[in-house]
């Protein structure tokens, strides 16, 4: 009787525990997408961006009940002092100066600033009218003073393997195709730029195909069709080496992560994103640039169109960088070279692309 009495009591427990009003730890939230979700719920009002810290996805929020919403989805939850709507709103207000170059600005998630960077042949003037814009939003704001100048990546002679339209040098970024199948090929707006809208595989001059759109100012990126039946275009990044890699997904970057990039003339395998959305002004020709993504990475002429990736998925279009006249290893060491891409997820959506 005793016996049977225990095993009573041990059933009964068992039902409190396993019973379905029991609470489930999450699991942890580690897809950016799915933070990104988590995010839009609560509003920009309330968070202030995702990004990687300590390798563990993080999203800014304004307030403790933010943070425990956050946690409550398996997330990790930093409490910082400025929202997403108030760090945009100082990205607008540096938008409206105009005629700066060598100048970049862009929402830096994971320091809960806006990050301007000033690169050399910035005058006094300008300098200060970007400042003047700057002092009001106080520690919101951070101002750096970067070596080099900013320009395109584009190489009008020769090259390593890559794509020629007459004696312009650029890279392929990444094979799409549409719902009917038909292949793409995505590159640098900025190659079209004079006419050049006919492309030949580098290596060997065949034919691959024409400009289908592109677009240089506000944006980046160019669509060339394939027009050759005896090219056939593999959804694979090709590394110096030879070697491939498969690209299955496209996705918009996270601040913090990892990523790649390869372009005809070299390749940078250890970079980083600096921000998701950067404003970039170009000096040469006066044009402005939003929404670019800046990294770590080296970049020289003749990577312009390249790709820039992460594991499996497509990231970004190689658009231009400082340096770019200067060596660039595969994992160059140099903490001053910065890099600059349209965001291939922006190609995607709007003209109903994918990768494979």
């Amino acid at each position: 009787m005793h016996l049977a009495g225990i095993a009573a009591t041990v059933g009964a427990l068992l039902t409190v525990f396993l019973s379905p009003g029991a609470e489930a730890v999450p699991a942890p939230l580690t897809d950016p997408a799915k933070a990104a979700a988590v995010a839009a719920k609560l509003g920009d009002d309330r968070t202030a961006g995702i990004y990687y810290k300590g390798g563990r996805l993080t999203i800014a929020v304004t307030d403790p009940a933010a943070a425990e919403s956050v946690q409550d989805a398996g997330g990790t939850a930093e409490v910082v002092t400025h929202s997403k709507d108030e760090l945009a709103s100082i990205h607008t207000e540096l938008d409206r100066l105009t005629d700066i170059p060598n100048t970049a600005w862009g929402v830096d998630p994971s320091s809960n600033q806006v990050s301007v960077e000033i690169f050399d042949g910035v005058s006094a003037a300008d300098r200060a009218r970007i400042e003047e814009v700057a002092a009001p939003h106080g520690d919101a704001v951070r101002i750096e003073k970067l070596s080099g100048k900013l320009e395109r990546t584009d190489y009008a002679m020769r090259g390593g393997v890559g794509i020629v339209s007459d004696n312009r040098l650029c890279s392929s970024a990444f094979n799409v195709q549409n719902d009917s199948g038909k292949k793409f090929m995505l590159t640098a707006g900025h190659c079209m730029v004079g006419g050049y809208y006919a492309w030949s595989r580098y290596g060997g001059g065949i034919k691959l195909g024409t400009m289908v759109d592109w677009e240089w100012e506000p944006g980046d990126w160019a669509i060339v069709g394939y027009t050759n039946p005896d090219v056939t275009p593999y959804g694979t990044v090709q590394y110096k080496d030879g070697s491939e890699g498969q690209i299955k997904s496209s996705r918009w970057v996270v601040d913090g992560e990892k990523a790649k990039r390869a372009g005809t003339r070299s390749q940078d395998l250890d970079g980083i994103v600096l921000k998701p959305s950067t404003t970039v002004n170009y000096p040469d020709d006066g044009v402005t640039l939003y929404n670019m993504i800046e990294t770590s990475h080296c970049s020289v002429r003749g990577d312009s169109g390249g790709a820039m990736f992460a594991g499996t998925a497509a990231l970004g279009i190689t658009s231009g960088g400082n340096y770019v006249d200067e060596p660039c290893g595969d994992t160059d060491p140099q903490p001053d070279r910065h890099s600059l891409y349209h965001p291939v997820q922006d190609v995607i959506i709007s003209h109903n692309l994918a990768v494979y």
